[in-house]
């Protein structure tokens, strides 16, 4: 059975001409051409460690975001050999405003498995990518078209959302089975000449021409194609079922100062914030000092956390996983972004004390 027939078979979409296809791949590709994002740093050339390094970080972080850690990170870790060999410590300061931080620890165990399985060169088939730890389908497809020229599907929410308004796909695209319906897609219409180029083309056009906000198909270089748009049902398309909130939780950040040093706590392995560092959280307190709160969100928690300052607490015996640390040495300890917003909140209280003063 062909790729064809399963697709009309098992989904009941029926896949345009071959001719229809070529000229499919042509407009897009002429179009990418023009107006494609070829001034990212990552698209300079054909590396697979930079394109690795830049697909893991665009994972749920914007482009604008990204370019500045791409650049400092591949500055730090040029090479698989260099992340595999780089200290934690530093690694995660590398990553510090980026979220998500099990993806760079993915990353260096990645990085440790291509040492060790493959003498420090970068696997070229899809097989033995999608083995690397951290590395599934889209990664690995991103990595295989364009760094090998391997007509492989890279399959994201950018790639869903195009291929749904297309042939107006009503599948739930927030079920990971759905997925599959949009390789066996991509599989079929990719350039096999350029595949690199069709799957970053796609992934341009639906972070902004045809983006989930304010979308403008008339602008599209593939209107003529796009069923939804012809038909007017546009708004219909992707359908995407609502993910269960984040369930909430109150914590209390203990600011804990003793002159110029600050208590700090290494949190967990396995855990939220893993292995970071932050200003001691604890689920009550029995004094307030309240000088500021904040929310942070995770994917499946959202923290509501009051602040509280302690000066002078002489008394306090620190935990076996808590030490002193001056303010001068902040920049040399990973810290994240619940740590940040509490250490902001600390600097606004300092400053409006020491001008009423």
């Amino acid at each position: 059975m062909t790729n064809k027939e399963h697709l009309l078979e098992k989904y009941g979409i029926e896949m345009w001409s071959d001719e229809k296809i070529i000229a499919f791949r042509k407009a897009l590709l002429d179009w990418y051409d023009q107006e494609g994002r070829d001034h990212l740093p990552w698209r300079l050339n054909k590396d697979p460690y930079r394109i690795w390094v830049s697909e893991i970080m665009l994972q749920q972080t914007q482009v604008k975001t990204v370019i500045p850690y791409f650049l400092r990170f591949v500055s730090l870790f040029p090479s698989v050999q260099a992340l595999a060999e780089a200290d934690e410590e530093v690694l995660l300061k590398a990553w510090e405003g980026l979220g998500y931080y099990s993806r760079v620890r993915n990353m260096q165990v990645a990085a440790q498995q291509i040492m060790t399985e493959y003498n420090g060169v970068f696997p070229d088939k899809p097989e033995d990518i999608i083995q690397l730890k951290g590395i599934g389908p889209y990664t690995s497809g991103a990595i295989a078209s364009m760094a090998f020229g391997l007509p492989e599907p890279a399959v994201d929410g950018n790639v869903m959302r195009v291929f749904s308004r297309l042939f107006e796909i009503g599948e739930d695209i927030a079920k990971p089975a759905t997925r599959k319906l949009f390789e066996l897609l991509v599989r079929i219409v990719i350039d096999p000449d350029r595949p690199g180029d069709f799957n970053q083309a796609i992934m341009d056009l639906g972070t902004d021409i045809c983006g989930p906000v304010n979308p403008r198909p008339e602008e599209s270089p593939i209107r003529e194609f796009n069923a939804a748009y012809k038909n007017g049902t546009m708004a219909l398309y992707p359908f995407k079922s609502k993910a269960k909130k984040p369930v909430p939780i109150d914590l209390h950040g203990l600011v804990v100062r003793q002159g110029d040093a600050y208590l700090m706590e290494k949190r967990p392995t396995g855990g939220l914030l893993g292995d970071f560092w932050t200003f001691p959280l604890v689920d009550t307190v029995t004094e307030e000092n309240k000088i500021g709160s904040f929310k942070h969100v995770f994917s499946h928690r959202r923290w509501q956390v009051t602040v509280h300052l302690l000066e002078d607490e002489t008394n306090f015996t620190p935990e076996e996983n808590m030490k002193w640390v001056l303010e001068e040495e902040f920049a040399d300890y990973a810290f994240a972004v619940p740590q940040q917003k509490m250490w902001e909140i600390v600097r606004k209280y300092d400053e409006k004390k020491y001008k009423s003063l």
